[in-house]
């Protein structure tokens, strides 16, 4: 098997894993990341399997129904791009939020650079309380309309 073949396979694998997580999928973590992955997000950044899975299980405290929904993906040599829609609720209230990951993989194949890139304004807009805040900033500063 080609590094590309296998790559592609594992890229698959997590994808597949990441769209179906649960809080006890997490234990699997170790199967797609390498021992010492970096994780990073607008708000995180961490190293190693337990930090990446508390971090996820923080998400499953915190977040109504969290989950992934991947649109599309990209694999180069040992790197990956995917994006996708996460969805979940927080105190009731729905979100909706699009994103991307860059992944870069180790030579055993599993991740060890996960950077995720998403608007975190995008969420705070969503949310009671810091939403209307956010959006009156958002309007605030928004170029104004052509004609």
């Amino acid at each position: 098997m080609t590094t590309a073949t296998r790559d592609s396979q594992t890229l698959s694998a997590l994808l597949d894993w990441y769209a179906s997580l649960t809080p006890q999928s997490l234990y699997d973590l170790p199967r797609y990341y390498a021992d010492d992955a970096r994780f990073t997000d607008p708000f995180n950044s961490v190293r190693g399997h337990a930090a990446i899975q508390a971090l996820f299980a923080h998400m499953f405290e915190t977040v109504d129904a969290p989950r992934f929904a991947i649109e599309r993906q990209v694999m180069g040599d040992q790197e990956a791009f995917a994006t996708w829609v996460f969805t979940g609720a927080v105190r009731g209230h729905a979100f909706v939020v699009p994103g991307s990951t860059h992944l870069q993989f180790d030579d055993d194949g599993r991740v060890c650079m996960h950077c995720d890139y998403w608007d975190a304004a995008a969420l705070w807009r969503q949310l009671p309380v810091i939403g209307a805040p956010v959006r009156w900033l958002q309007r605030h500063f928004a170029a104004p309309p052509t004609r």
